[in-house]
């Protein structure tokens, strides 16, 4: 008996004493409230990779006319540059032709002229009086970030490439915050990933990541695509911008192209666009003009 009340008193004594402590020992302060949005979507990984393929199979080819804005360097070279945003255009057939066209600014010359069939590439810089032709494969990094410029980045980054059934596919949910450079308010997005997968090798376990496409859980449109080297490395983000409607057809209004171990990234946006049009195979070869030395890149 004589021990239930001397515990029956250490409780009472903890009670009284609680209040005390709150008002001390305890600083409340007002934090931003985060903001979720109005509606979250459900889906499956099925469901998704069904998603992409629909719309990877409603583009057969595309002639689109931009605007490129280019920008180097970064944390490891310690300064950043960007240039002043000039004309071009983007034409592009399945399955890997791609021809990249760029102007220069006011005087509306050409600035570059590239082209790949998938396998190998040719670029013309005009104003340098250089050709460069190769695989499409970076096996010695140039210095100079346009020497490792590659025309299949950009057919890479324009579609979101289909997923096939054999295909390893993991889901996950997360969240991204994001702060509103001019309010201030915090946002919380749900987000979907979408990891596709490849064994190592035919007869090993380990699994590598090709590629993760990034879906906003309000929408379930996909809005950023990671695309990974063999190294496991991040070889190269897309970034998509809002849809626009081009030719009675949804794209993005702009993407973003980065290529983080290079530390370059092209902004392309979209000015004009037309879609599965019968492009010739003449429109995707680059003539190199007579005289103009070539350098092989590999």
């Amino acid at each position: 008996m004589l021990k239930f009340f001397k515990t029956r008193g250490i409780a009472i004594a903890l009670a009284m004493t609680l209040p005390a402590l709150t008002g001390c020992f305890v600083h409340v302060r007002r934090v931003p409230r985060a903001r979720m949005p109005k509606t979250i979507l459900s889906s499956t990984a099925e469901q998704l990779s069904s998603l992409i393929n629909q719309r990877y199979d409603q583009i057969h080819s595309m002639s689109a006319q931009v605007t490129f804005q280019l920008t180097e360097g970064g944390i490891l070279k310690g300064k950043e540059k960007t240039y002043a945003s000039f004309s071009g255009y983007v034409l592009m057939r399945k399955p890997g032709d791609i021809r990249v066209i760029g102007f220069l600014p006011v005087i509306h010359s050409q600035a570059f002229d590239m082209a790949s069939d998938g396998k190998n590439f040719t670029m013309i810089i005009p104003p340098k009086n250089k050709a460069f032709a190769g695989t499409n494969q970076v096996t010695h990094e140039s210095t100079k970030p346009l020497e490792n410029l590659r025309p299949y980045i950009f057919f890479d980054s324009l579609l979101i490439q289909s997923i096939s059934p054999t295909d390893l596919v993991v889901l996950t949910a997360d969240t991204k915050t994001v702060i509103t450079p001019k309010h201030k308010h915090i946002d919380i997005l749900p987000e979907y990933l979408l990891t596709i997968l490849r064994r190592k090798s035919l007869d090993s376990n380990v699994l590598v990541p090709e590629r993760v496409i990034h879906f906003d859980r309000a929408t379930l449109e996909p809005y950023e695509e990671d695309i990974y080297d063999p190294q496991g490395s991040v070889e190269t983000e897309a970034t998509f911008g809002p849809l626009k409607i081009f030719d009675g057809q949804e794209f993005p209004s702009y993407i973003t192209i980065r290529r983080p171990l290079q530390e370059y990234q092209i902004l392309v946006t979209f000015q004009k666009i037309h879609f599965n049009l019968n492009l010739t195979d003449d429109q995707f070869h680059v003539k190199i003009p007579q005289g103009m030395p070539v350098k092989e890149l590999h």
